[in-house]
């Protein structure tokens, strides 16, 4: 689908402020509240927003470790069988097939380190993961939320 430049306008103000009206996107981008819903609703129909969240600070919640592991399988683990394998680990908050020697990198948030290694060890118990390969973030240097695509 592509997107026009109203289109554009209205998903950078719900980037930037997910809750606002829809009339206050309206005199945002200029256009009536009605005429900004029926965009949201074909944006929403057309897949291009799928959905709404809180944005929540994870360490807020005392989810202060984070880490990156490459995830090594055997043989030809398709992305389906990859996504079987990690899904059911609350600790998992994103997961990637990539190129590369590895079958995936698995982004991974917990407590502590404890818990961070209690959540590997699930992991490499998981019956099509070989071997894994672990970063330990230190700080995050950027975090910034997806913005609107420009063309």
């Amino acid at each position: 689908m592509r997107l026009d430049e109203l289109d554009r306008r209205i998903v950078a103000r719900l980037l930037e402020d997910g809750r606002a009206s829809y009339a206050q996107i309206g005199d945002k981008v200029g256009l009536s509240a009605p005429a900004v819903k029926r965009r949201v609703d074909r944006l929403r129909a057309d897949g291009v927003i799928n959905g709404f969240a809180a944005v929540v600070d994870p360490a807020a919640l005392g989810w202060t470790t984070e880490a990156f592991i490459e995830i090594f399988c055997t043989g030809a683990t398709s992305p389906e069988e990859i996504y079987s394998s990690v899904r059911g680990h609350p600790e998992v908050v994103a997961a990637y097939t990539i190129s590369g020697d590895a079958s995936a990198l698995v982004h991974v948030r917990a407590r502590d380190i404890q818990h961070l290694e209690q959540a590997l060890e699930r992991l490499r118990r998981e019956d099509n993961i070989t071997a894994t390969k672990t970063a330990i973030v230190l700080s995050r240097l950027i975090g910034r939320p997806i913005d609107a695509p420009s063309a």
